[in-house]
């Protein structure tokens, strides 16, 4: 099967194994920069504290509040055995929230739920009715299994929830950087503008910007709309075996706060462009395009995969990280530039020695 026109295996590449960027850079916005024009034209490298002078007045820069929750949590069985639980979202009444609430201008906090979709390890020990002590106040209790070969957890902490994960819990890095969580990645692995807690990796564009910098932006005319997607596991997974099918990115929990929506279409109205900061904010501006251009306030579920083609509505302009091969990440990048042109820029950007992935360096599509 092809996504869109391109069968899967048109999304891979060889990376060279120095190219992970397994640590941030020294500083957020002394990352490089890679630039392609979305209409083609040679490439240029910039480092992203140049951003503001790709931009001008009247554009208007969406990023993602999503907060990364130190949600993998290690602890034992009561042989002692050791186990490990990665909450990937809360469910049920407790979790919810209507799709009034999430359009406010509140802060976007989900309710403290004590029952979770989880992904366990070992898999095959931890099943229903099964127990984790992680520590003398949070012990995590196994309740069912999930379709998907996951489980439906309840944590039992007298803490409210966020508080005993802030205590307990470890940043969840993505395996690929192959190294367990260091006290810099509680800092690091995080947006500076992060404020809803709920993602299980981090929205990874936002991770070069720094409070300077969205400071010089706005200064320059450059308005800032903030809406909140929570990344799921689901970022980690390849989109399928090479020429196999595609694997949809997997449902997603999304808000797009009113004054976000007003600066959207604010910025249209003035003939300004809509700058997404990553694949997360183009599938929340995308899910809830109103078909004039603008976005739609509210909130909800998403489970939109954009691939090539794809007929955008809202985002003008995207800065993004470099992804992972036969990604559906990648796929969405090759949709909004080009197939041809994306994978131009991946190969221009390993000749150039470029770090890759979370906390590798980054490109601008405009």
């Amino acid at each position: 099967m092809s996504a869109g026109r391109h069968p899967v295996q048109d999304f891979g590449y060889h990376l060279p194994e120095d190219r992970i960027a397994r640590y941030p850079a020294a500083r957020r916005d002394e990352s490089r920069l890679l630039v392609a024009p979305r209409s083609g034209g040679p490439f240029a490298h910039r480092v992203f504290r140049d951003l503001p002078g790709l931009m001008r007045a009247g554009d208007v820069l969406v990023v993602n509040e999503s907060r990364v929750l130190p949600a993998r949590l290690l602890g034992a069985k009561p042989t002692g055995a050791r186990a490990e639980v990665l909450l990937l979202r809360p469910l049920g009444e407790e979790g919810a929230r209507d799709d009034e609430a999430k359009a406010d201008d509140g802060d976007g906090r989900p309710a403290d739920s004590r029952l979770w979709e989880a992904l366990v390890r070992p898999g095959g020990k931890l099943k229903p009715g099964r127990t984790v002590e992680v520590a003398p106040d949070l012990v995590v209790h196994i309740v069912d299994s999930t379709p998907d070969h996951g489980r439906i957890v309840r944590v039992e902490t007298p803490l409210p929830v966020e508080e005993a994960l802030r205590r307990h819990g470890r940043v969840p890095l993505p395996p690929y950087l192959r190294r367990q969580d260091e006290p810099v990645d509680r800092a690091r692995y995080q947006t500076v503008y992060a404020r809803a807690p709920g993602s299980v990796a981090a929205p990874t564009a936002g991770l070069h910007f720094t409070r300077e910098l969205m400071d010089a932006l706005e200064a320059g005319g450059v308005r800032i709309a903030r809406v909140t997607l929570h990344v799921g596991v689901a970022t980690f997974r390849p989109a399928g075996p090479c020429g196999g099918d595609p694997r949809d990115p997997g449902e997603e929990r999304y808000r797009v706060p009113r004054e976000a929506a007003r600066r959207v279409v604010a910025a249209r109205a003035g003939g300004g462009r809509v700058w997404a900061v990553g694949t997360t904010v183009v599938r929340t501006l995308e899910s809830a395009a109103d078909g004039e251009g603008g976005v739609r306030a509210g909130g909800g579920t998403t489970d939109l995969f954009i691939r090539p083609p794809f007929d955008f509505q809202v985002v003008d302009a995207l800065i993004t990280n470099f992804h992972l091969p036969h990604s559906t990440l990648l796929m969405l990048v090759a949709a909004f530039a080009g197939h041809e042109r994306t994978m131009d820029a991946y190969r221009e950007a390993i000749d150039q020695g470029y770090r890759f992935y979370s906390y590798g360096d980054a490109m601008v599509i405009s």
